[in-house]
């Protein structure tokens, strides 16, 4: 097969450890699907909605798709709004977190390996 398409009604949602008032989805990757070198993801944070420090298991790639979340790593924080993104290399210790009254969603792209 060339071509999949995983429409978000059929997304298949997970609960990361770690992560409060957050709602991701599995876009790609998986074991729903066929995909293996990388999994996409879709994670809805409400206002107050945080993922834990925690190392990044693989280079990983976070998008902005609307409102703003904050990125801290190694010491340093940055503030991330509507298509800005951010490349953390593996074992990178991270923190995410919505500080607004809105809620915000970003893309995660993560290597697998």
């Amino acid at each position: 097969m060339t071509m999949r398409v995983t429409r978000i009604g059929d997304a298949e949602p997970f609960q990361p450890e770690g992560h409060n008032g957050v709602g991701p989805v599995r876009l790609q990757g998986g074991e729903s699907t066929p995909t293996t070198d990388f999994t996409v993801a879709l994670s809805h944070y409400l206002p107050g909605g945080a993922a834990e420090l925690a190392p990044q298991p693989s280079e990983t790639v976070y998008v902005i798709v609307s409102g703003e979340l904050v990125m801290s790593a190694e010491g340093r924080e940055a503030v991330l709004g509507v298509f800005d993104s951010v490349h953390f290399t593996p074992g990178t210790v991270r923190s995410v977190e919505n500080r607004t009254n809105l809620p915000a969603s970003m893309l995660v792209i993560r290597a697998t390996s």
